[in-house]
């Protein structure tokens, strides 16, 4: 499991570094600095995990995970314990109060192998959902069964994700992450950090901020791609 420690602090990143080497099952691929350097190594070591400061120079760790488009599996490690149920807003898995204690580490990386080998038997298990396949949704007293060509977004609101179609917008108990994992990704396309997007729905498409794009959905949702997306976006649908 390829890990990423972000921190301000030279010291603590030495000393999560030779924590982490009783636990053989995770790689350390990398150190970031501060939030803008956390986005480029991100980007360029695709890393499974990140253990993750929050009090950092300029963007503070929160901030720096509103800008991914995909998030990786998130460990806070911070001095203050103020932040602790914000940081579960963000599907943190688990959250670590500096000087991190040896027992505490232990059990958190027991805790993240054991998610990692369930998703992985249950990824191995469920089938890639193409747009002609139906799927059962239930918000409150409401149920659909739905065919997913007529979905044209999803929406991510923290373990949560809205979905739009005809003129419902029901929320389900599912993840943005999860769900870009089943969907198939000929017709479904994670735009950003919030959203997918089904191409079958897209009206008209334009420039956008810092080399993005701007989509417009049939229905009037307008979606950024962010720019990072947007490379790829471009070379999948250009001839």
């Amino acid at each position: 499991m390829k890990a990423l420690i972000i921190d301000d602090e030279r010291l603590a990143r030495v000393e999560l570094r030779r924590l982490l080497e009783q636990h053989k099952e995770i790689e350390i691929v990398g150190e970031a600095v501060n939030a803008d350097d956390a986005i480029n190594k991100i980007s360029e070591l695709n890393p499974d995990l990140i253990f993750l400061d929050i009090q950092m120079p300029g963007k503070n760790g929160f901030e720096m995970l509103e800008q991914l488009d995909s998030v990786p599996t998130v460990i806070f490690t911070t001095a203050y314990d103020e932040y602790a149920l914000k940081a579960f807003e963000y599907n943190a898995m688990d959250y670590l109060l500096k000087p991190i204690e040896p027992k505490r580490l232990e059990d958190t990386v027991k805790k993240l192998i054991e998610k990692t080998r369930k998703e992985e038997v249950r990824q191995s298990e469920l089938p890639v959902l193409s747009e002609e396949d139906q799927v059962f949704v239930k918000d409150g007293d409401r149920c659909w069964f739905v065919k997913l060509n007529t979905v044209k977004l999803f929406e991510s609101e923290g373990n949560y994700v809205r979905l739009y179609f005809d003129d419902h917008k029901p929320l389900i108990l599912r993840t943005l992450n999860y769900l870009d994992e089943r969907l198939d990704d000929k017709t479904f396309f994670r735009a950003n950090r919030k959203h997918i997007i089904n191409l079958k729905w897209i009206e008209n498409i334009e420039p956008w901020l810092n080399g993005g794009l701007l989509v417009k959905l049939k229905g009037g949702h307008k979606i950024e791609v962010s720019r990072r997306q947007a490379i790829k976006f471009k070379d999948m649908l250009s001839l």
